[in-house]
């Protein structure tokens, strides 16, 4: 039977876009309430009760059920449900108010309202005079300062070691008793160890181990270039080492660099600057020392820190202000002066002031102020000059330039780099440019680089002190001093076997 697909299917395609077309320009028709879902609600589906949960919502269909009689069993009316309802919640209503009113217990409600803040002070123009602190009171103590007794005598003699808090129960004198002293292993290992075969070490062997420990001194801030050299070198030092059966590596390798780190942080030469001071007194000229840094890492904080400490040993210091450059700098050193001289009054001391403040204000040339003071020193028979020096970025090449001449022209004993104990690649770039300008525009052929470090912020980075093992590699220069705090006895020396056994473990 032949049947012709094409013409029918043409055909229902035309009345089926006939009757779309015609469907579309009917207006949609709402559906009715009866026909909706809703319609079949009841009011008690509707009301949450005490046990159900309250995410599920229950719909019940009221089904018109047919008796066997014929006759529609009719459904509970809705209304005297809802009116029933408001009858229970009106009566509790009721009488939890007259709950709140009989109860005495029940604290009088009344409204919040944001009071006006009060000030110690009385207010208005007459209190600005005693919050203007740029000046000082008369008749407080010598200066106008009331100085605080009880940091006098807390540093006489030489600086106290630094004591890095660590988790182990193990004191300072322990760390070194065990380093001066390893104990001795007993038992029937110890016999056996000479006798069992030996294993040398390889590089291969030894890289799991080194890169750990590479890894574990970046985590303590140590540089990144100044890790991998450590650990190199540690490789080359024990590469073809005969280790027993029973000696780890792991051990090996940390024992060995942690002997690295402490002749690292331990001076090369000696370092003894109230003996220096009192070289110099002898041969009729101030002791002088300069201070340099970058930006912001408390050189004139821990220059009075310094002066405190000299002071207290007897030394009478001239500040050399020659920060010409920042806002506030001479006032500064003016205020440290002041509040030194009030913990030392000149009546202690024959009358002479302990502490003098060299300045000659903003925007000078401060190699001409370094001269002038160091000059000013040796008429007035002063023991130390103290040199401030302006923050600069070692990048700063006029600066930098500035900073060579002052210390070629005035050669002071000592050149200080104060830096930060919170940096760590940033170190060594610092160093590195701060010893190359130096060196670089000195016009000398044997110029004077930075001698020392004095290690800031170092109460601020508990265990991280990786920024000291950087600098001493770096310059190859002993850290002279540390500054641990706000105060003028926050002054420490380094303790290279604290510093070590802090960074080891």
């Amino acid at each position: 039977m032949d049947f012709d697909f094409k013409s029918s299917f043409d055909r229902l395609l035309r009345e089926s876009e006939q009757w779309a077309k015609v469907q579309a320009k009917i207006p949609k028709q709402m559906r009715t309430f009866e026909d909706s879902q809703k319609s079949k609600k009841t009011v008690a589906s509707m009301i949450e009760r005490k046990g159900e949960e309250k995410g599920k919502k229950s719909v019940k269909i009221v089904e018109n059920k047919s008796l066997a009689n014929g006759k529609v069993e009719e459904p509970k009316l809705e209304d005297d449900v809802i009116a029933a309802s408001r009858a229970k919640l009106a009566q509790k209503m009721s009488k939890t108010k007259k709950e709140i009113k009989k109860s005495p217990k029940s604290p009088k409600v009344t409204e919040r309202v944001k009071q006006p803040r009060v000030w110690e002070l009385g207010g208005g123009a007459r209190d600005l005079p005693s919050l203007d602190f740029s000046t000082d009171k008369p008749g407080d103590g010598d200066n106008g300062i009331t100085p605080d007794t009880e940091l006098v005598g807390k540093m006489t003699g030489a600086i106290r070691d630094l004591e890095v808090e660590s988790e182990d129960s193990s004191s300072e004198e322990e760390v070194e008793h065990n380093q001066a002293s390893p104990k001795k292993t007993g038992g029937m290992f110890s016999i056996f160890k000479g006798l069992v075969g030996s294993k040398a070490l390889t590089e291969e062997s030894m890289r799991p181990v080194l890169d750990k420990m590479r890894d574990h001194l970046i985590g303590k801030n140590v540089a990144a270039d100044i890790a991998n050299k450590l650990c190199d070198s540690v490789s080359t030092k024990l590469e073809g080492k005969v280790l027993g059966t029973f000696d780890s590596v792991a051990k090996t390798i940390k024992t060995t660099l942690t002997e690295s780190l402490v002749q690292i942080l331990s001076p090369k030469r000696r370092v003894d600057i109230l003996r220096d001071c009192m070289h110099a007194k002898q041969e009729g000229r101030p002791y002088v020392m300069a201070f340099c840094g970058v930006n912001g890492v408390g050189k004139s904080t821990n220059l009075a820190k310094i002066c405190f400490w000299l002071i207290e040993n007897d030394m009478s210091v001239l500040i050399a202000a020659c920060d010409t450059f920042r806002a506030g700098a001479v006032e500064q050193l003016r205020t440290h002066t002041r509040h030194l001289n009030a913990l030392h009054p000149a009546a202690r001391h024959g009358g002479r002031h302990m502490v003098t403040l060299y300045e000659k204000g903003y925007g000078k040339d401060a190699a001409g102020i370094a001269m002038e003071a160091i000059r000013y020193a040796t008429d007035t028979k002063t023991d130390i000059v103290l040199i401030d020096t302006a923050g600069r970025m070692q990048d700063n090449e006029p600066l930098m330039r500035a900073l060579a001449k002052l210390i070629k022209v005035n050669e002071p004993d000592m050149v200080l780099f104060v830096g930060e104990a919170l940096v760590g690649n940033e170190a060594v770039d610092q160093l590195v440019k701060f010893n190359q300008a130096l060196a670089d525009h000195s016009s000398s052929t044997n110029p004077h680089v930075i001698d020392g470090i004095v290690l800031t912020k170092f109460d601020t980075i508990d265990d991280k002190v990786g920024a000291a093992i950087s600098m001493t590699y770096i310059t190859g220069q002993p850290i002279v001093f540390v500054g641990t705090g706000q105060t003028y006895t926050d002054l420490k020396a380094l303790n290279a076997n604290a510093v070590v056994h802090a960074l080891m473990k």
